[in-house]
């Protein structure tokens, strides 16, 4: 532990055992009304359904992998956890309502906070549910008096006293997002809409003003966990934006109503209706080619789109005066610089981006980074085999390749870097053939593929199938290994035009002689060399497949030394071409009208290994 870790004491255990004792008093009937508004929501169709619980009260266990991703990658997520939105619009309506019957401003005053804090209570009164609390109170207030100044202050001093009390939370990403967020509201909604009303009409002005004040200030803190740029995220909070109040007072009405079931889920099949609109924006804006722009995800890109953010903020403002023109074009300048390379780099990953790759190819290795996602085609019917470890990359090679259905994909076991990217791939999928599953988060992929139309079939030594033109067999793993790299899928891939193909998934060299054992190995034109080229192979293997290409799928500069040098001796030594992934990017391979071996790589690399 370090001098600035909050942590005072850190226990490792070898087993894991976790007790949940039962809420007591309140917090139980809270809980017993959570769990109420999720039964009732189960039973309706679609990711709607889903959605319910946590527009409602930030209850997200029903949410699936694929329909979360879709809600980050459309800049939605914000809705699906307790916000400000949320918990100012408890306030709001509790205040409103008051007001209607004739309430004091000081009891309309204590209606509101008094609604607050039930509504804390009832999603759990976790530090970041507080934090949105405090934040929206103080955003309302300063809105309501119209004196942004005054709320400012106010949320200076909030801040200034949450430090002193714990002041661990000056290392908080989502205190700094809170705070940032607000003051964004405060300081910048007002006057972007009066700088978008002069192009167009101010209501319109006015919608777009508060998400993007949110966008541009949260913006550069959010690379810091996730390095892409959600280009459409303030055209999808605009359209999410009229039916986001709807889903959450007819959500929370349905989660108080749960003596009465009749009334509970008439309810909650009104609240289904905006939350289903809001889950369609998030898919379809979250699979648009082109929806995410990379980014880098150190401090320096956290700089770097502060200033572009800033700039956009100035070319909305346009500040007045002689001496602010220059200021005002350079922010210019630095705004269209960005928006032509961003669109660039979104024509190259869609409509461009298969112009840039052979259209001859059989099979390709993604540039997913330390992990595995090769493609094959025969006949028109795509393979993948594994996802890599995150979805943005094995999303754009498979843009860039012009594959939008893949017939089969065999994820070879479920370490991370093996099936992180599936969320990619959700509603895509004919046929999965997976390894042993380890359970957890294995089990929750395959149930994540199946409720997306995918079958799924274990794989097992002998089994086979048709791609396109092609055959595809597995050799491993056996019966007795369990979970994990050595219980990897091998795959021998022959015909339809693929160049005979050996698929090593993650084995180390104990376990490919055990296979060799089993079954002895023929020769193969192309060889994917097991776990990423690490030190622990069998030279035996590769001498007896005699490759006329090794495929090395790595990441640059990665912690585990890969390629190990002993690997690319013995590759060397049986005459294989290598092409790796981390020095040559994207590598593709087929066969010529010669039936010859044709290799292309993404990147030149004079000299690789």
């Amino acid at each position: 532990m370090g001098a600035g870790d909050r942590a005072v004491l850190v226990l490792r255990a070898q087993e894991v055992i976790v007790r949940a004792d039962r809420p007591i008093a309140v917090l139980a009937a809270a809980s017993d009304l959570r769990g109420g508004l999720v039964e009732s929501a189960a039973g309706l169709p679609g990711p709607g359904a889903a959605l319910v619980p946590g527009l409602a009260v930030g209850e997200t266990r029903a949410v699936s992998a694929s329909l979360d991703e879709s809600m980050k990658a459309s800049s939605l997520s914000h809705l699906t956890a307790v916000s400000g939105a949320n918990c100012a619009l408890v306030v709001g309506v509790a205040y409103g309502a008051s007001a209607l019957v004739g309430a004091r401003r000081g009891v309309r005053i204590a209606a509101g906070l008094l609604a607050l804090g039930g509504f804390i209570v009832l999603v759990t009164p976790e530090p970041s549910v507080v934090r949105a609390g405090a934040m929206a109170a103080i955003a309302m207030l300063a809105l309501a008096l119209g004196r942004a100044g005054a709320g400012l202050s106010v949320l200076c001093l909030a801040v200034v006293l949450l430090l002193a009390v714990d002041p661990w939370l000056a290392l908080s990403l989502g205190f700094a997002l809170s705070t940032v967020a607000t003051a964004s509201l405060l300081v910048l909604a007002r006057p972007l809409a009066h700088g978008l009303g002069r192009w167009m009409p101010r209501p319109l002005a006015l919608g777009l003003s508060i998400p993007l004040a949110a966008q541009l200030a949260c913006g550069p803190l959010l690379v810091l966990v996730d390095p892409r740029v959600p280009v459409l995220g303030v055209a999808a909070n605009l359209l999410a934006a009229p039916a986001a109040p709807l889903a959450t007072l007819a959500g929370l009405a349905a989660c108080l109503t749960a003596p009465f079931p009749w009334l509970q889920d008439g309810l909650t099949a009104i609240a289904w209706l905006p939350a289903s609109w809001i889950a369609g924006i998030s898919e379809v804006v979250g699979s648009l080619p082109g929806q995410q722009l990379p980014w880098w995800g150190d401090l320096g890109g956290l700089a770097a789109l502060s200033v572009v953010s800033a700039c956009v903020a100035v070319v909305i403002l346009a500040p007045q005066g002689a001496d602010r023109r220059m200021l005002r074009g350079v922010a210019v300048v630095v705004v269209c610089a960005v928006v032509g390379v961003g669109a660039g780099q979104t024509a190259l990953r869609t409509v461009a981006g298969s112009w840039t790759v052979p259209s001859s190819w059989a099979i390709a290795a993604c540039d997913v980074g330390q992990g595995d996602a090769v493609l094959l085609r025969s006949e028109g019917a795509t393979a993948l085999i594994d996802t890599g470890p995150d979805p943005a990359p094995l999303e754009a090679c498979l843009v860039r390749f012009g594959v939008s259905r893949v017939d089969l994909l065999v994820l070879t076991h479920f370490d991370a870097d093996h099936r992180g990217g599936a969320a990619a791939l959700h509603g895509r999928v004919d046929l999965v053939v997976h390894g042993i599953s380890d359970g957890g988060a294995a089990d929750r992929l395959l149930a994540d593929m199946r409720q997306g139309g995918a079958r799924t079939e274990v794989a097992h030594p002998g089994m086979q199938g048709i791609l396109g033109g092609a055959r595809w067999r597995v050799l491993w793993p056996s019966a007795t290994v369990a979970a994990g790299n050595d219980a990897s899928v091998v795959l021998d891939v022959r015909g339809g035009g693929i160049p005979d193909t050996l698929l090593l998934g993650d084995l180390s060299a104990e376990a490919q002689q055990a296979m060799q054992r089993n079954e002895p190995v023929g020769e193969f034109d192309v060889v994917k060399v097991a776990h990423h080229g690490s030190a622990d192979q069998d030279a035996q293997l590769y001498r007896a497949a005699s490759p006329t290409l090794a495929l090395i799928t790595v990441g640059a500069d990665n912690d585990y030394g890969h390629p190990r040098e002993s690997i690319l001796s013995t590759l060397a030594s049986v005459g294989a071409t290598v092409a790796r992934t981390d020095q040559e990017g994207i590598v593709a391979a087929w066969r010529g009208d010669g039936d010859e071996l044709v290799l292309w790589r993404e990147r030149d690399v004079g000299g690789a290994r």
